[in-house]
């Protein structure tokens, strides 16, 4: 597999871990901070910019993975996925801390 694959890889899990808090706060009709927020990424968008926001971020993740060839055959591209599911998780969680209250 090329580099450019490991890259990809990467981020399929950092978009797949971005789906659910937004997802999951979107359809429990809690606001939640996505970019579109005032300010961006800190401020709280509606539960339906979330569902939305986790369906693109879905998409994205999915058309990444087809190009990652994520498989479970290849152990180096499940280690980069992990890594990026790691990564994203990591930050969001530190930076989701500091959210705005409701």
């Amino acid at each position: 597999m090329h580099w450019p694959n490991y890259i990809a890889c990467f981020f399929v899990g950092a978009f797949l871990a971005n789906v659910v808090p937004h997802f999951v706060h979107g359809i429990s009709g809690d606001r939640f901070p996505t970019p579109f927020a005032k300010p961006p990424g800190k401020g709280l968008s509606s539960p339906l910019v979330n569902v939305l926001w986790a369906l693109f971020n879905l998409v994205i993740g999915y058309l990444l993975f087809r190009a990652g060839k994520v498989s479970s055959e290849n152990i180096p591209s499940l280690i980069v996925f992990f890594a990026g599911i790691a990564a994203l998780s990591t930050l969001s969680s530190v930076r989701f801390a500091k959210k705005e209250p409701k």
